[in-house]
């Protein structure tokens, strides 16, 4: 792709969801933005989270209730703005005799039902587990249990969907770029690309994630950003637990918590670990932490899991904000998941460090209201490309998509209606022109229309792009399918088991 010669307001090193966010932010009030990546956009940590958007019940322990509050915000913008990737998700969390008392419990659900305005997301409630549906995935031990609500999303789309309108607003994005050197000159920011070119800009921002500081050090030659605590948190895909709607929060012994989400309608998604990494590099899912989620799961459930149900795994990178007198292996529970925007002074640029998924808009503001303090924030009504759908005067993203979900399953009759919801769940709004256009050759459970959609439109280059972060087709097609789609993309098919989401990294914006 050719890049302009005239130098950017803004580049972007980073194309995870912190470094989307500001790319979109930032081309809607005008700028001219560079985003770029080593890998493709939302490769690493940004489709490797647990799919939440939520306060963080667990923070309140730590009194942390302004992250908490912010979040929880957050989560209902989210659900407005992104409705075809989002939706509210009840979670169970059961008494356990030894843990937290039911008083704590009831506390800190009534704490996080007021801490912010609710307009979707319903209010917490204490249930008898003996009478409710989601008592039968539990042991029979597990009596008492409180169900609140949160938020689930694509994380991986959502991602996408800040670059698409990033790109629409006139941004340009340039996945598996590395940047080799960024450097000033004659005022500028020059940075140096792996494949020969270069561009300029007026304003660097540093969104690499967990290789922040390592782009600050090497890429930029910069030693002010702060040190990051870098923890993997493993997952594991298993047979679905439960055939309700509802979720669950597990208790540990070890004073941790794990999820148990419903996942991709076949299947629970179990999470996570949290385990020190010197390197993100360094991260991969050991049998050890499989174990361990495993055994924590089987603490509650009725019908025990085994290693045999375990069908996919993978592993994200968060970088901590490593801070005085919070070492050793409990900080990573106690350090929170609050962002810093680190300046660096006289040079026009910036480092990012932290934060978590649910309020990367927010920090995409804060950015705004210090490079471009007199325009004004947009973000917050606005919906991404997918959730761009008719909407009645005052009506929420959720009760609009759902309505026109079901207008778009009766228009498009001719299609069986499972998979028009698949797609309006994955793209939304543009599944109403990729079915009215037809979806041609069917791959064993993809279309051909899909793979151009997505080539043509979201920068994938690859079937792992594809069946593990456009979509999550990866633990739906069969091998068969799986080899159309990499031979589709002039690959040898006997590899695209190898590299699902989250299983290897690339550096984002390092060679």
């Amino acid at each position: 792709m050719n890049v302009p010669s005239q130098p950017f307001d803004l580049a972007i090193i980073g194309a995870g969801i912190n470094g989307a966010g500001i790319a979109r932010d930032a081309a809607g009030r005008g700028l001219s933005v560079a985003i770029l990546d080593a890998s493709d956009v939302g490769g690493a940590t940004s489709s490797a989270s647990t799919k939440l958007i939520h306060g963080g019940l667990r923070y309140l322990e730590y009194y942390a209730f302004g992250l908490v509050r912010k979040a929880l915000a957050e989560r209902e913008v989210l659900l407005d703005i992104a409705p075809h990737i989002t939706w509210p998700q009840p979670f169970v969390l059961p008494h356990a005799e030894g843990m937290r008392p039911v008083w704590m419990l009831r506390l800190g659900t009534f704490l996080y039902d007021h801490l912010a305005r609710r307009e979707v997301v319903p209010g917490s409630a204490r249930i008898d587990l003996r009478s409710e549906r989601a008592g039968r995935a539990l042991d029979t031990r597990y009596r008492t249990a409180f169900r609140y609500w949160d938020g689930w999303v694509d994380d991986a789309r959502l991602v996408v969907e800040n670059l698409k309108d990033a790109a629409a607003r006139g941004a340009t994005v340039l996945p598996r770029t590395p940047v080799a050197r960024a450097e000033r000159v004659d005022g500028l920011w020059q940075l140096s690309l792996a494949d020969g070119r270069s561009i300029t800009a007026h304003r660097l921002i540093n969104a690499a994630g967990p290789w922040a500081e390592d782009v600050a050090r090497r890429v930029m030659g910069l030693n002010d950003a702060p040190p990051l605590r870098l923890v993997q948190g493993s997952h594991i895909i298993t047979r679905r637990v439960h055939l309700g709607r509802d979720a669950f929060m597990l208790q540990q012994p070890d004073g941790r918590i794990i999820f148990i989400i419903p996942y991709e309608q076949d299947y629970s998604l179990i999470g996570t670990t949290e385990g020190d990494v010197q390197r993100p590099e360094d991260a991969k899912v050991s049998d050890t932490e499989v174990e361990y989620l495993l055994s924590a799961a089987n603490r509650y459930l009725a019908r025990p899991l085994t290693p045999d149900d375990v069908v996919h795994r993978f592993v994200g990178v968060r970088p901590l904000i490593l801070e005085s007198g919070k070492d050793g292996p409990e900080s990573a529970r106690e350090t929170t998941r609050d962002y810093r925007l680190v300046e660096h002074p006289g040079l026009d640029a910036m480092t990012i460090v932290g934060g978590k998924i649910t309020t990367y808009r927010v920090l995409a503001e804060d950015v705004m209201a210090r490079i471009a303090p007199k325009s004004e924030s947009w973000t917050g009504k606005a919906p991404l490309p997918g959730g761009a759908i008719d909407r009645a005067k005052g009506e929420h993203g959720q009760a609009a998509f759902k309505r026109w979900l079901e207008q778009l399953q009766a228009r498009e009759a001719n299609y069986d209606p499972k998979l028009v919801k698949r797609l309006a769940m994955t793209i939304g709004a543009p599944a109403t022109d990729l079915l009215a256009g037809g979806l041609g050759r069917n791959f064993g459970g993809v279309f051909e229309a899909e793979l151009d959609y997505f080539k043509a439109n979201e920068w994938a280059q690859s079937s792992a792009d594809v069946l593990w972060r456009r979509t999550k087709l990866g633990l739906h097609l069969d091998g068969a399918a799986q080899a159309e789609v990499a031979r589709w993309f002039g690959e040898t098919p006997a590899d695209v088991r190898e590299i699902p989401a989250g299983h290897r990294f690339a550096r984002p914006g390092v060679d």
